[in-house]
C-alpha cells in the first residue's frame, strides 16, 4: 500500500504538470481588444474626419503636407521614407528613428503602402489609415499585429528613385 501511494502521487503531479502546461500556453497567446467591430468603427470615424480621403479599395489618407516632387511609376521604384505605424488602440509597432529613413520597393510592401505610395509624391506627408485586407489580413504580423487588425501611419515621402534596369 505504501508503494501504491507514491506512484498515485507522481501520477496526479504529472497529470497536473501536463494540464498546467496546456492552459499556459494558452495563457500566453497574446489578446488584442480590437475586435472587428472596433475596427469597423474607427474606419466609420476616421472616413467622416475633415480632410480624409478614401480610396476605391478602402485605403483612408489625409495629407499633412503636399510635396512636389516626383512620384512613382513603377512597382520596382525604390522609395525613402520616414515612417510611424500603430494599431487603432495606439500602441506603436514600428518607426524609423529620429533623423533616419527607410528604403524600400515601392512594390514589394504591405497593399496599403503600395496604393498610398502610387499616389503620394516626394515631400508629401501623409497620414494613412490602412484597413486589415489591405495590411496584414487575418494572419496579422508576428507580436505586434494580430490578425484583422486596422493600421494607421504617418509617413513621409523623401524620395523615389527609378528601378534598376533588369540584368541581363
Amino acid at each position: 500500500m505504501r508503494l501504491g501511494l507514491p506512484i498515485f502521487v507522481l501520477a496526479l503531479a504529472a497529470t497536473l504538470s501536463l494540464a498546467g502546461c496546456g492552459q499556459k500556453k494558452e495563457d500566453t497567446v497574446k489578446t488584442y481588444d480590437l475586435s472587428a467591430a472596433a475596427n469597423a468603427k474607427f474606419l466609420t470615424d476616421n472616413k467622416a474626419k475633415d480632410g480624409v480621403k478614401t480610396t476605391a479599395d478602402g485605403l483612408q489618407y489625409r495629407v499633412i503636407k503636399s510635396g512636389s516632387g516626383k512620384g512613382v511609376t513603377s512597382g520596382g521604384d525604390m522609395v525613402t521614407v520616414t515612417y510611424k505605424g500603430w494599431t487603432i488602440d495606439g500602441k506603436v509597432f514600428d518607426q524609423t528613428q529620429p533623423g533616419q529613413t527607410a528604403t524600400f520597393p515601392a512594390g514589394r510592401l504591405i497593399p496599403g503602402w503600395v496604393e498610398a505610395l502610387r499616389l503620394m509624391h516626394e515631400g508629401d506627408e501623409w497620414q494613412l489609415v490602412i484597413p486589415a485586407d489591405l495590411a496584414y489580413g487575418a494572419t496579422g504580423a508576428g507580436d505586434a499585429i494580430g490578425p484583422n487588425q486596422t493600421l494607421v501611419f504617418d509617413m513621409t515621402l523623401i524620395s523615389v528613385q527609378p528601378a534598376p534596369p533588369p540584368q541581363p
